[in-house]
């Protein structure tokens, strides 16, 4: 069974298609999970076993089976949560790149900003939590196209095939990390193969690549202020050291490997959302069953029973409900129980 009011938020649609959606996937986590302890189990690892969720904490494989929505766009996040401990930059603008896009998301007091309004999955309207995430087609492998109408990068891409097809690691076809290695950005195979680049060609494409990036960098910032911008991924390569829209650009040593950092550092949590009656003398009462609720949920998705801390809480009246209705909003995390189930 899949429970509506434990998956989706605010919504009738949405939650309904969230929970419909968890349901479709509950058999396909299943084989997911078994299949990950079998092969941990033949890798001679005895440990516990936790998935990435999509708000940048980890619950337990039994957790992921019941609620495998969770896992949706954890990829970014994991990117973003590693990024906030290589820079010690809690809030910023992070920059993921990779082999085919670019992934561009906030960090607010180190987790992931989360999306505010309905997200679309293959085109069905869902509302349970996602990062607020925007993505562009540009990566490191991403094909690089000069025509006398200008020149384009992306969205084609060599994707994992950039060590063979790269012209710096002896390929044929032209990619944004060749233009990154001729421009001086990076040093990546060899470059002697790029040395014959025309220096406009060059130019026009980090332009390109330059301008997008800072438009997306706009698009995704709160305020009319600049933002530090964090770069990671192996593809950050290409993010320039002065970007439109950045108060600075910080490249952390290890950046290459943000994501895996990411998914290693992060803590087990557990979220609340809901519509409560809120009568005035009894505010404290509420906001405490909304808490420990939250936490409830956080040691039920592994969290160990003590370390368990409120991160974020918050309150809307919503003045078209009768009967002093307040949507609160409550996060908890926690650090790793050892008792999870074991490969």
């Amino acid at each position: 069974m899949s429970l509506s009011h434990e998956i989706g938020r605010m919504g009738l649609l949405g939650r309904e298609n969230a929970t419909v959606v968890n349901a479709a996937l509950r058999g396909l986590a299943d084989r997911v999970a078994t299949g990950l302890l079998r092969t941990v189990a033949e890798a001679g690892i005895n440990a516990p076993v936790f998935l990435s969720q999509n708000d940048g904490t980890l619950m337990d494989v039994d957790y992921a089976r019941r609620y495998p929505v969770a896992t949706f766009a954890s990829g970014p996040t994991n990117s973003m949560r590693g990024a906030a401990f290589l820079s010690r930059l809690p809030s910023c603008a992070v920059v993921d790149i990779g082999g085919t896009t670019s992934d561009v998301g906030i960090l607010q007091h180190g987790f992931p900003r989360e999306a505010s309004t309905d997200v679309s999955v293959a085109g069905v309207q869902t509302n349970f939590r996602m990062p607020d995430v925007l993505s562009i087609g540009i990566g490191g492998g991403s094909h690089v196209v000069h025509q006398a109408s200008g020149t384009t990068v992306g969205p084609a891409s060599v994707g994992y095939r950039l060590g063979q097809e790269a012209l710096v690691f002896g390929g044929t076809r032209l990619t944004a990390t060749d233009i990154a290695v001729a421009g001086g950005r990076a040093e990546v195979g060899d470059a002697s193969l790029v040395a014959h680049l025309d220096k406009s060609v060059v130019a026009a494409a980090l332009r390109v690549v330059d301008d997008r990036l800072a438009e997306v960098v706009d698009r995704m910032r709160a305020s009319a202020e600049p933002v530090p911008v964090v770069a990671v991924g192996g593809g950050s390569i290409l993010v320039p050291e002065d970007l439109a829209g950045a108060s600075r650009v910080v490249r952390p040593d290890h950046f290459a490997v943000a994501n895996a950092i990411g998914a290693a550092i992060a803590q087990v949590g557990g979220e609340v959302d809901r519509v409560y009656s809120v009568v005035p003398q009894q505010r404290d009462t509420v906001l405490d069953e909304a808490r420990q609720e939250a936490v409830d949920r956080a040691v039920a998705a592994g969290a160990r029973p003590g370390s368990v801390e409120i991160v974020d809480i918050e309150e809307v009246p919503l003045a078209y409900l009768p009967g002093n209705a307040t949507r609160i909003r409550v996060k908890a995390v926690g650090e790793l129980s050892l008792g999870g189930p074991r490969a």
